[in-house]
């Protein structure tokens, strides 16, 4: 017999009922019938998300909105006789010093167990059965770089092993990327399956995920297709101490409405004083005739030279003092006489009387103490004149009058004080918040009022309405200084109204245009001149200026006032 061709061989057809064939159909027949009755036999068994009986498994779906909330439901079953409890951590450390906050509510559970979001945790506690949890969630969303992200741990802090966990994703836009982290926290063990899906939302899964290790899921998204939303917080450090917080923000809007309570304050008390000076005065007539039909030099309610200067800066000044002098000269309790053309005497004629103020006396008897009938201006530069006393009177005379309530200089000490000691309570506040991680800012809003408090003491002394009326009324007083002349008083009686008006001009800074006014009067000088004979006036308007600036310049050494003419 021929052998058949190798070609023909590999060709030959076996018969359909042969031996081999029959054998091999057998074996496919037990085979289809034992896989028809496990079939069966699993589906007696209760299904669950976990794919196996007897084990925990969950089923997550997130689902992110256009305002950036983003919408979880958990499906998870727990077998029969057992319980499952998931701690999920609200705040995530990104680094040693920063956490990453999210903010859950709405959280609650269908079936047999509670979900309750407090402080910085989601707690949710099932029973055996099959539960649906559902919460949202803010804070899921952030920039990272050039690229918007979601985030979220579907799976974590389950106090029992998970047999699988299946995540599914959508997005408002078609994702552009995802990364699934399982394992404990900080690992970047990849999950066991993890895609974009159909490009419309991501799945994810994780087979075996053991007690108290977690799911991390980061889903790439369009630009735009969700505000970020992520809060960082700093957890330590300066940074942490001093960062934006509720309670500080609460302090911010403490210290607002205290600094504008205080401003409201000011423009009410200070508000009189600008009216006044902003309102158009004439000149008060300060000049008035007597039944004998003599003119004659009255102040506005009764305000002494001296007291003119404290009403108008709320201090006590040199020029304050000298102007009394001058007064206390006019009114014939001194005698003032030049002395070789460099030196004045002053000599008292009367002595201190009830009729003077409490001030008043407290400057006669600084420039002549008792047993002192006369003394050089230039041995007073040699000496210690105590002028603490005078100021101290002038301000309790101011308050007495009711032009202040309470004395200036306390008035400012005491706000100043109260600001100094407010903004060292702030500085040891800042520093003990700071040590301990606290909302130290709220330490550097009292520190910041403090200041404020200090800086705005010189403008806490408020006139009463009395004292602003006189403000006004000096206004015009100072009118009459600026716009007098000879002709408007009577030759017999020019003398006396130019001096008693001319220690109202030395505390008002118009000496000069008084003497100007008056220098061509022949008419001699009661209370000034040489060796207690009248002087001329002429040669008087020549030499006051130097007699002024040298009394200005040995008050100013006494200290305790300021050297400033008004």
């Amino acid at each position: 017999m021929s052998r058949m061709p190798e070609s023909a061989q590999k060709h030959r057809r076996t018969p359909l009922f042969s031996a081999a064939v029959l054998k091999n159909w057998g074996a496919a027949v037990l085979g289809v019938a034992a896989l028809c009755l496990f079939a069966g036999t699993a589906s007696a068994q209760p299904s669950s998300p976990g794919g196996l009986p007897g084990t925990v498994g969950a089923d997550v779906r997130l689902k992110l909105e256009r305002d950036g909330k983003l919408t979880v439901t958990e499906v998870v079953s727990v077998p029969e006789g057992r319980t499952a409890k998931r701690v999920v951590p609200l705040r995530i450390a990104v680094s040693d010093t920063r956490d990453r906050v999210f903010e859950v509510d709405g959280a609650s559970v269908s079936g047999k167990g509670t979900a309750e979001a407090s402080g910085d945790q989601l707690t949710i506690a099932l029973e055996a059965g099959t539960s649906t949890v559902t919460y949202s969630v803010v804070g899921a969303v952030a920039k990272i770089g050039d690229t918007l992200e979601l985030r979220w741990q579907p799976a974590s802090g389950w106090d029992t092993a998970l047999d699988s966990v299946k995540v599914s994703v959508i997005t408002p836009d078609a994702p552009r990327s995802v990364n699934c982290l399982a394992g404990p926290p900080g690992t970047s063990k990849p999950c066991t399956t993890a895609d974009l899906g159909d490009g419309r939302g991501v799945r994810a899964s994780e087979i075996g995920l053991p007690a108290g290790e977690r799911v991390d899921v980061a889903v790439g998204l369009q630009e735009g297709a969700a505000p970020a939303n992520a809060r960082i917080e700093e957890t330590s450090g300066l940074a942490a101490a001093f960062a934006l917080t509720p309670v500080a923000g609460v302090g911010l809007g403490g210290l607002a409405v205290l600094l504008l309570g205080g401003v409201v304050l000011l423009w009410y008390l200070r508000g009189r004083d600008q009216r006044a000076l902003a309102s158009d005065v004439g000149p008060v007539n300060v000049l008035v005739t007597d039944p004998s039909g003599h003119v004659a030099f009255a102040s506005p309610d009764g305000v002494l030279p001296g007291q003119v200067g404290t009403v108008v800066d709320e201090h006590v000044d040199v020029v304050d003092v000298t102007a009394t002098i001058v007064d206390l000269a006019v009114r014939n309790y001194l005698w003032i006489e030049e002395v070789g053309g460099l030196d004045w005497r002053f000599v008292r004629r009367n002595p201190a009387d009830p009729s003077l103020s409490g001030y008043e006396r407290a400057v006669y008897s600084a420039l002549l103490p008792d047993g002192v009938d006369a003394v050089l201006l230039s041995e007073l530069r040699g000496k210690r004149i105590d002028l603490g006393r005078v100021r101290d009177e002038l301000y309790a005379d101011v308050v007495a009058k009711n032009w202040f309530a309470r004395r200036p200089d306390a008035e400012r000490s005491l706000w100043w004080w109260a600001g100094i000691g407010l903004a060292l309570a702030g500085v040891a506040l800042t520093v003990l918040l700071a040590l301990v991680t606290g909302p130290a800012l709220v330490g550097l809003v009292v520190v910041v009022a403090g200041v404020a408090l200090a800086l705005g003491a010189r403008w806490m002394p408020a006139r009463t309405r009395r004292g602003s009326v006189l403000l006004e009324h000096v206004r015009g007083l100072r009118g009459y200084l600026v716009s007098a002349t000879p002709g408007d008083i009577p030759e017999t009686d020019r003398e006396l109204v130019f001096s008693r008006s001319l220690p109202y001009a030395v505390v008002l800074g118009e000496t000069e245009r008084w003497l100007g006014a008056f220098a061509g009067d022949r008419s001699g000088l009661y209370w000034f001149g040489e060796a207690e004979q009248a002087g001329d006036l002429r040669r008087f308007a020549h030499r006051f200026p130097a007699f002024l600036g040298a009394l200005d310049g040995v008050l100013a050494q006494a200290g305790h006032l300021r050297s400033l003419r008004a």
